[in-house]
């Protein structure tokens, strides 16, 4: 059954099947274009195709140069290349030349030529074949720009990576030089907090001494006055201390224990209420639990939430301050005074932001920041909430942690 198949397959064309191919159109009519040239370049026959392509009657074209339809540089490269090398092996294939057509338009066409001659050799003439390659040209032509496109738009992109990287280089640069400023900041703060603490002490040595000598009512209050700005001086050089701590590495260290906290928080009272004798401050505790707690540094945490409330309060309205230990240690501190914007409560708490304090009583803006990093280090945080009527600062922390 299969060889059957495949004699059927290949079968001759039954007489209806048959088309005698007519030779003369074959020629004329080929698919590409046919030239015979004599020996000296002369053309002797060209097809219709051909014709029909460049525009020219056959009969104008009989005895014609094939380099004289050539363009310029197609005449130069055809005469010094293609010529010779047809004379030396016989033929050439897919040469590309541009012919000029009748109108003077270019025409791109691909060209084999070979070579006949007799049997001793001499040349009787030469056959051409034209292929148009209008399409292949521009589509070369395209492929031509787009790599040039592409070669525009990676020098592009190799500029703007290397300004980019330039531009991250001064970036790292100058950052680490602020790092470098900041550091050396920090570590001045660190040394003139330290140094100015030996000078505070002998002041307030000598106004203690002082006080217990027998002084006139004038001299007893220029002590006070002198002994409230120990204290305030003194308050502001621990802050610049711890704050250089913290950003120096060591952070703010804790000395844990069970202590009762009642005592430390009224040491605190005491103290800021002789330096503020004209203010008022009402006293709400109820400590009934233990708490894990480092005193001193809660003792310091009160005192700047609590000298932040009598600098920035009312002076004609009392400073209230509560203390509990329910579900876990909570102080509050509440003053009467304007009302802290949004924006400002945003940044209240990081270091050197001082509000919007009245001028007269701008500190450094490190006490807040101070007592929330010692709130961080018990575990705990401050909150804080303002009203036209109403400034409550509230720190609270877990019993144990």
């Amino acid at each position: 059954m299969r060889q059957k198949r495949l004699f059927q397959r290949c079968a001759p064309l039954s007489q209806t099947d048959h088309i005698e191919e007519d030779l003369e159109d074959l020629y004329e009519n080929a698919p590409c274009g046919y030239l015979s040239l004599r020996p000296d370049g002369r053309i002797v026959k060209a097809n219709q195709t051909f014709c029909g392509w460049t525009g020219y009657p056959p009969g104008e074209l009989i005895g014609s140069r094939l380099h004289e339809l050539l363009n310029v540089a197609g005449r130069i490269f055809y005469e010094t290349h293609f010529a010779p090398l047809l004379r030396m092996q016989g033929f050439f294939n897919e040469v590309a030349l541009d012919f000029v057509k009748k109108d003077g338009e270019r025409f791109p066409a691909l060209v084999n030529a070979a070579e006949r001659t007799d049997a001793a050799g001499k040349p009787l003439f030469i056959r051409l074949t034209v292929f148009n390659a209008t399409d292949r040209r521009r589509y070369e032509r395209e492929l031509l720009n787009a790599r040039d496109e592409l070669k525009v738009l990676a020098g592009e992109l190799e500029q703007r990576v290397a300004e980019e990287c330039a531009q991250r280089l001064r970036s790292d640069a100058a950052l680490t030089s602020q790092r470098e400023e900041a550091q050396l900041r920090e570590q001045f703060i660190a040394v003139l907090g330290h140094d100015l603490r030996n000078p505070i002490a002998s002041i307030m040595a000598g106004t203690r001494l002082l006080q217990k000598s027998n002084i006139d009512d004038k001299a007893g209050t220029i002590i006070l006055s002198i002994e409230k700005s120990v204290v305030r001086m003194a308050n502001l050089v621990e802050n610049l201390l711890d704050f250089a701590r913290g950003r120096l590495g060591g952070g703010i260290t804790l000395v844990l224990s069970f202590q009762p906290l009642e005592p430390t928080l009224q040491q605190v009272v005491d103290e800021l209420q002789s330096a503020h004798p004209e203010s008022i401050i009402e006293t709400q505790f109820a400590l009934t639990k233990s708490v894990q707690a480092d005193p001193a540094r809660i003792g310091q945490l009160f005192s700047n939430l609590l000298g932040n409330a009598l600098t920035h309060g009312t002076a004609a309205e009392p400073v209230t301050v509560f203390a509990k230990t329910e579900d876990q240690f909570e102080l509050t501190v509440c003053n009467a005074g304007d009302q802290i914007s949004a924006a400002t409560r945003e940044r209240l708490f990081q270091p050197f932001s001082r509000g919007d304090a009245r001028p007269g009583k701008r500190g450094l803006g490190l006490g807040l920041y101070i007592a929330s990093e010692i709130a961080k280090a018990h575990g705990g945080i401050i909150d804080v909430s303002s009203t036209r009527e109403l400034t409550c600062f509230t720190f609270k922390m877990p019993l144990q942690h």
